[in-house]
């Protein structure tokens, strides 16, 4: 079913469903990889840095870099890119990973705290919170 805006002259647009919203297999978005040539977290920050990918990149990078630079100093995550472009996680990784190979965008990976009195702190925090909550 395609989908049209309403009032809008029908034109070639993409596949869409009303409720399901684009119908594509998500591996198309990255050519079929399902594996990232840079390891990325879920929780690894990515900033834009105004390079332009050369050659340019398909739509759903185009995407990913828009909302990274959209950002501005802040840093967004994997996992914030993945739920800001409606695609799995691990597709917006192998995007992701595309960008930072190109130049356009730099990653940075998660610093956790390693000693045990900051673990049981940090444990500590959520389960107040939780508290809080209830």
């Amino acid at each position: 079913m395609r989908a049209y805006a309403p009032g809008a002259a029908r034109r070639d647009t993409p596949w869409l469903d009303d409720t399901a919203g684009r119908v594509m297999r998500p591996y198309t978005a990255c050519g079929g990889r399902t594996r990232p040539a840079v390891a990325l977290d879920l929780l690894s920050v990515v900033t834009a840095t105004g390079v332009r990918p050369r050659p340019p990149l398909g739509p759903e990078h185009t995407l990913a870099l828009r909302f990274c630079a959209g950002a501005g100093a802040a840093s967004v995550s994997v996992a914030e890119v993945a739920a800001q472009l409606r695609l799995p996680a691990v597709i917006a990784k192998v995007l992701l990973s595309d960008l930072v190979q190109a130049g356009a965008v730099t990653a940075q990976a998660p610093q956790f705290l390693n000693s045990p009195a900051d673990d049981q702190s940090l444990l500590r925090a959520v389960l107040d919170g939780l508290r809080r909550r209830l």
